[in-house]
């Protein structure tokens, strides 16, 4: 059985500036590193890794006006 931890993954998808967020269990190395699998990483920019579920309240661009309502 292999040892897991529960972490949230925050990244960009290659095609877009939205910041994005997943929890998921991962497994991880004898020094305790994460090991994110490739096909997760593919067309990705990884921002952080964080142990634990973290419970985002705001991040950037949630206030940001569509484009259509900016004067």
């Amino acid at each position: 059985m292999m040892n897991t931890k529960k972490v949230t993954v925050f990244y960009y998808e290659n095609i877009s500036l939205e910041l994005n967020v997943s929890t998921d269990d991962y497994s991880y190395n004898e020094s305790g590193r994460v090991i994110i699998p490739e096909e997760f990483k593919e067309n990705r920019s990884i921002i952080a890794v964080c142990e634990g579920e973290v419970n985002v309240l705001n991040k950037v661009g949630d206030r940001v006006l569509p484009i259509e309502n900016v004067a």
